[in-house]
């Protein structure tokens, strides 16, 4: 929904996702096989995407969703660059080592200047300085806000749906 209202479109978007191969990554890649978009995984090794989800979304549409390690190269040519927690709930114990996997990974001035007219989104909570610079989250570009504005009111349908 955020993506449609800042870009006009969501057909041919690219999305270069860049962190955890998480359930985020998993549902952006879905989403994307869905939608006529592509997505760019930059992970960590050992912290990719598995690759059944890859190998699903690219049977539903082919070449929709390409997994590496550089963060550099996933975001040249992206509409869209996306983040999430490096820490998600439950990995609390793995705290440490997740920042040291991750170091190269933030969303930064030097990672943008790669892809300046791109979108900046996260699903929040941000932890600022790791997984995105405050720079980042607060540039001109960064439609975090908006995306956390349009995740309520989809949330408000959702359950009007279900109580229905």
């Amino acid at each position: 929904m955020t993506i449609r209202e800042h870009l006009g479109k969501l057909k041919s978007i690219k999305i270069a996702y860049i962190g955890d191969g998480n359930n985020v990554a998993r549902s952006l890649a879905f989403a994307c096989a869905k939608l006529g978009m592509k997505i760019v995984i930059a992970s960590p090794k050992g912290y990719e995407l598995d690759k059944k989800s890859i190998d699903l979304t690219n049977q539903l549409a082919a070449g929709t969703t390409v997994q590496m390690n550089n963060p550099h190269d996933a975001v040249k040519g992206a509409d869209v660059i996306y983040t999430d927690t490096w820490v998600s709930m439950g990995q609390e114990n793995e705290k440490q080592k997740r920042i040291a996997d991750f170091q190269g990974f933030t969303i930064d001035a030097k990672l943008l200047s790669l892809a300046p007219k791109a979108k900046i989104m996260h699903c929040l909570p941000a932890y600022r300085g790791y997984e995105i610079s405050d720079e980042a989250m607060e540039s001109q570009n960064s439609i975090v806000f908006d995306e956390a504005e349009n995740r309520l009111h989809f949330q408000r349908a959702l359950l009007k749906k279900l109580l229905s």
